[in-house]
């Protein structure tokens, strides 16, 4: 697995480079001290996962990763910040992210981000996954009248159990169908909504009113 490092900080960079070369199977190909760097990154070592920082000089973390998920598919990025906020969140996933660390993460955290990115997968901090959580209770209980984007009400309720950070073995125990039923409604929220994984349809979800 080929590995990009987004990181202003130098010390950070080095540690980081340092603990994923350390990992089985992963390359450190090149590392950036900002977005505008991290996008020449990409386009000359094609990293199958960016590890990127959210604050940085020139060009944001946000900015950059809704450049490469728009212009690099085949790359997907993972946020390891010190920012747990709700805007920072929803930021990054609405850009693209499909894993959002914060930088107490251990080595084995880090190490299951990046290959769960890798296959395309979205993996959350625990911490982050409780915002998610918390925000989605915080919304108004009832569901609006007229659903958007053509979602059918059925796909509204698969999508706010999605963003209470049910599975999809959960949400099909939670609605009494099958497991293959429920990922055929993922499926449809994901084209509906425009979402690459779960981590959009979530923000989605957040922005709609739907939780």
């Amino acid at each position: 697995m080929k590995v990009l490092i987004v990181d202003d900080q130098t010390i950070i960079r080095d540690g980081l480079v340092t603990i994923c070369e350390r990992l089985p199977d992963i390359a450190v190909v090149a590392t950036a001290a900002d977005g505008e760097q991290a996008l020449a990154a990409v386009a000359e070592h094609t990293p199958d996962v960016v590890l990127m920082d959210l604050r940085m000089p020139r060009m944001d973390g946000i900015e950059a990763t809704r450049r490469i998920t728009a212009d690099h598919p085949g790359t997907h990025v993972v946020v390891l910040t010190t920012y747990s906020d709700d805007e920072s969140i929803q930021a990054a996933l609405a850009a693209g992210a499909l894993g959002y660390l914060t930088k107490d993460a251990a080595r084995e955290d880090i190490d299951r981000a990046l290959r769960a990115a890798a296959r395309g997968q979205a993996l959350l901090d625990p911490a982050v996954h409780a915002r998610l959580v918390t925000l989605a209770r915080q919304q108004p209980a009832h569901a609006p009248t007229e659903l958007p984007d053509g979602l059918t009400t059925r796909e509204a309720e698969v999508l706010a159990l999605m963003a209470e950070g049910l599975s999809n073995r959960e949400i099909a125990r939670s609605l009494f169908v099958s497991e293959a039923t429920v990922k055929t409604h993922v499926n449809r929220v994901f084209a509906k909504t425009g979402s690459r994984d779960r981590g959009q349809a979530i923000a989605y979800a957040h922005r709609r009113g739907l939780t």
